[in-house]
């Protein structure tokens, strides 16, 4: 059987190929991706493997864009430090749904539940694994922010943010109201911490909410236009490598 990695970072990558030869030596692994683009490439140019062991939040885009570059792909096992993925991975059909660090025991459990579906055409999660899935969405997401304005600080309800922007190393909150705030956090903090239904990260500089959306339009190279409220000066681009999934966030 064989088997591909996708992981962009190459501690985690050669740790998973490790585990996978102790645990299964009769998967060979033919391929290690660190990215969507590698994907695109690698798949383009090999054959297709038996099992993808699949890292979701690459530096270039998501693991879900080199699914979707595939008619039908192969079984997948995701590899994610992220946990508001798992419904998203059911969609694709995942084996399983392994959070970083791995776990040597859950991986060889998903092991064995790949070797069983060769087998068997048996529903691919249990009641446990169900069980393990729900109780990931008990997560709880930021409901306000602290904001000095001046010498005094107040609270800003997350309710009340249209967007998070990046400018010149400060991350910017603004508000529906068009007020806006510097904050103490980075933009992939906001993305760990931030409610996914609610809040999409568009680009390296961009995290909207979805009721300051307006309007959307193409743009050339599969990239999308936004119109937000309020109005920024600058175009605001959905990347090349975010689109797909930002159209999937818009159709939940």
């Amino acid at each position: 059987m064989t088997a591909v990695i996708v992981e962009d970072e190459n501690f985690a990558s050669k740790r998973l190929a490790t585990l996978i030869e102790e645990l299964a030596p009769e998967i060979r692994i033919t391929g290690q991706i660190t990215s969507v683009e590698n994907g695109r490439q690698w798949f383009d140019n090999n054959p297709k493997p038996d099992l993808i062991f699949l890292d979701i939040q690459l530096n270039d885009g998501y693991g879900f864009d080199i699914l979707d570059m595939m008619e039908d792909h192969p079984p997948v096992i995701f590899t994610t430090a992220y946990n508001e993925y798992a419904i998203r991975g059911f969609k694709y059909n995942g084996l399983d749904y392994l959070l970083k660090p791995i776990d040597k025991g859950d991986l060889k459990n998903a092991l064995n539940k790949y070797r069983k579906t060769q087998v068997h055409s048996d529903a691919i999660f249990d009641d446990q694994k169900l069980e393990k899935i729900k109780n990931l969405f008990s997560k709880e997401y930021k409901k306000r922010f602290m904001i000095k304005v001046g010498n005094q600080f107040t609270t800003f309800n997350v309710e009340d943010i249209a967007y998070f922007k990046s400018n010149e190393g400060l991350i910017f909150l603004h508000a529906h109201t068009g007020q806006q705030y510097p904050i103490e956090y980075s933009i992939d903090q906001l993305e760990d911490i931030l409610d996914p239904v609610h809040f999409f990260r568009i680009n390296r500089k961009f995290m909207v909410c979805v009721k300051s959306v307006v309007e959307i339009h193409s743009y050339f190279n599969s990239r999308l236009l936004l119109k937000l409220k309020p109005q920024e000066e600058e175009q605001i681009i959905v990347s090349r490598e975010r689109t797909s999934n930002f159209k999937k966030w818009l159709d939940l």
